[in-house]
């Protein structure tokens, strides 16, 4: 449950146009709307270990095509969730890196990464535990990332639309997705193409803040096309 007054706090709008997104939401089924909020449709948010398996080769996929844009010295914010965990495993695998530093929010990525110690640093934004996907977000979450710019953030998000932008299921990582959007040079979001055309609860930002979408063949031909139509690169691995 999500209330219109916590929304409008945290997106700093008004209570009317809080309303009126959520009707537009519920319109879409995206939400069902309940007295003083709204409340997630009939889906809930899947357990890390339940969705890691979905789509796992077009995942594999698209964690290569990221992990191969890191160049050496980079620094790299790698955002929660199972396609960024495949761009952690295609990093390990890049043995030819060298002295590239990884702020990470997803506690698995950080164990996963590990044996890449000292080729990499890995560092640990810290927060409040949400067991649900082994993320950490606010309260204390978020306060690193205003303290850095790295070269790249790779992004992960629950839907991906030319209209409703880059969304995501759950309210506590959206915020800490957009305190990463905003300290990375260059954005790039990464999702396998089941989540391309969706629309879900938490905005995190438009299209137009984003450099690169990388997704799999799945991926909706017409969304994409209208994704590129709006401004943005679309790379689709196969």
């Amino acid at each position: 449950f999500v209330r219109v007054g916590d929304l409008s706090t945290m997106f700093d709008v008004s209570e009317v146009t809080v309303r009126s997104d959520l009707a537009d939401l519920a319109r879409r089924g995206q939400v069902r709307r309940v007295h003083g909020g709204a409340v997630s449709p009939a889906r809930g948010e899947r357990p890390f270990e339940e969705t890691q398996g979905a789509h796992w080769a077009e995942k594999t996929a698209i964690g290569r095509a990221a992990a191969a844009l890191v160049a050496d010295g980079d620094t790299v914010i790698l955002d929660v969730g199972t396609t960024t965990t495949a761009t952690a495993r295609a990093l390990l695998e890049r043995t030819d890196l060298r002295d590239v530093v990884v702020f990470t929010n997803g506690l698995n990525i950080a164990f996963l990464l590990e044996p890449a110690t000292p080729r990499m640093t890995v560092v640990v934004t810290g927060g409040t535990l949400r067991p649900l996907q082994h993320s950490l977000v606010d309260p204390l979450g978020g306060l690193i990332l205003d303290q850095i710019n790295a070269n790249i953030v790779f992004l992960g998000c629950n839907g991906i639309d030319p209209v409703g932008g880059v969304t995501n299921i759950n309210l506590p990582e959206a915020g800490m997705k957009r305190r990463m959007q905003r300290a990375g040079r260059r954005r790039i979001v990464v999702a396998d193409g089941s989540k391309v055309g969706a629309v879900e609860l938490a905005p995190l930002c438009d299209v137009s803040e984003v450099d690169l979408l990388i997704t799999g063949a799945s991926a909706d031909a017409a969304t994409v096309a209208a994704l590129r139509e709006r401004g943005l690169q679309v790379l689709v691995t196969q």
